[in-house]
């Protein structure tokens, strides 16, 4: 297995591309070795200097602190995806999530459908992910995941991107903050 590897807008975090499906059930962020039985996760996050791991459907996202090189990371984390998928394993996260329908006649559904629609996919290609976290007032709250946690650019992408779009569609929405 050849696992690639693709630079991210965020310095701090470098995507893995296995070539095999990640994760069945959407996004999952995971920076903690406690919160996941996942051999794989849990040894990725052993590493020393790796801050937090983010699956999406064909990929593993890794953020790292920063002093830390990628140079020094990145052949260990590969090896251990390597094994994890020569050991037989088809995903690394499959349990199956309960999803409720989407009400959209809400300002909430009409923001989520959006939210996952037009701009989940793009920041899936920076190796990240955003969820949508309230609405209040105005102001749409969203928490950004994988490489865009931390980005440089992040301020830019919400206020120029995700704003501009949600207040285009929806007349309600009057600022875009993330969490």
């Amino acid at each position: 297995m050849f696992v690639q590897t693709e630079i991210t807008p965020n310095p701090n975090s470098l995507k893995f591309l296995p070539g095999k499906r990640v994760s069945l059930i959407g996004p999952v962020e995971i920076t903690e070795t406690g919160k996941t039985n996942n051999e794989l996760i849990r040894n990725i996050l052993s590493i020393d200097g790796v801050k937090g791991v983010f699956l999406s459907d064909d990929f593993i996202s890794v953020n790292k602190q920063d002093g830390f090189e990628w140079e020094d990371l990145k052949h260990i984390i590969i090896s251990f995806i390597n094994d994890y998928y020569a050991n037989g394993n088809e995903n690394v996260i499959s349990e199956k999530e309960d999803t409720t329908k989407l009400d959209t006649s809400t300002v909430e559904g009409q923001i989520i459908k959006i939210l996952e629609t037009k701009i989940r996919p793009a920041v899936a290609r920076d190796g990240g992910d955003i969820k949508f976290k309230e609405f209040k007032d105005g102001i749409v709250r969203v928490e950004l995941q994988g490489a865009c946690s931390g980005c440089p650019s992040a301020a830019l992408t919400l206020k120029q991107g995700v704003q501009n779009l949600l207040c285009h569609y929806i007349p309600e929405v009057k600022g875009v903050e993330a969490n």
